[in-house]
């Protein structure tokens, strides 16, 4: 089990401003507890669709007819939510590379310990905690791989 604690006591820490993100607890390879209110599956999809919020659909085939081009780097979208559980995504949506160390995806709900980031994002997550529940609530509605 690993606790995440954002809130860390120390000299160089004590002096910068709290954190913008809520402590979470990855158990396993899972964080089953809710960072924010429940998702809104509808808010989730367009985030995972706006290439300029969450860029998802560069890497990532998404079951939506309409939406072109998408990437193929990542898995396909379809039937995610058959695969893996909503505290496995919220995982992989938070830092994915808890998951797998050489993961390319970027944490959505990371600010420490990151390289090479524009100093307007320095401090801040790709997507709050209300944005992660609503992507992970659409990704749970995903439950059939497309043909």
């Amino acid at each position: 089990m690993l606790l995440v604690n954002l809130m860390t006591a120390g000299s160089a820490r004590a002096q910068s401003p709290p954190s913008p993100l809520v402590p979470y607890r990855v158990e396993g390879n899972a964080i089953d507890t809710p960072i924010a209110e429940p998702g809104d599956a509808q808010r989730g999809q367009t985030i995972v669709l706006d290439r300029t919020l969450s860029s998802c659909v560069l890497c990532h085939l998404v079951p939506d007819p309409d939406r072109r081009p998408m990437g193929n780097v990542a898995p396909p979208l379809a039937g995610v939510g058959a695969r893996l559980t909503a505290g496995r995504l919220r995982l992989r949506m938070v830092d994915s590379t808890l998951v797998n160390p050489f993961s390319v995806m970027p944490p959505y709900y990371r600010v420490d310990g990151l390289h090479q980031v524009a100093p307007a994002w320095r401090g801040k997550p790709i997507l709050d905690a209300q944005q992660i529940e609503d992507v992970v609530a659409w990704l749970m509605t995903l439950k059939e791989v497309a043909q």
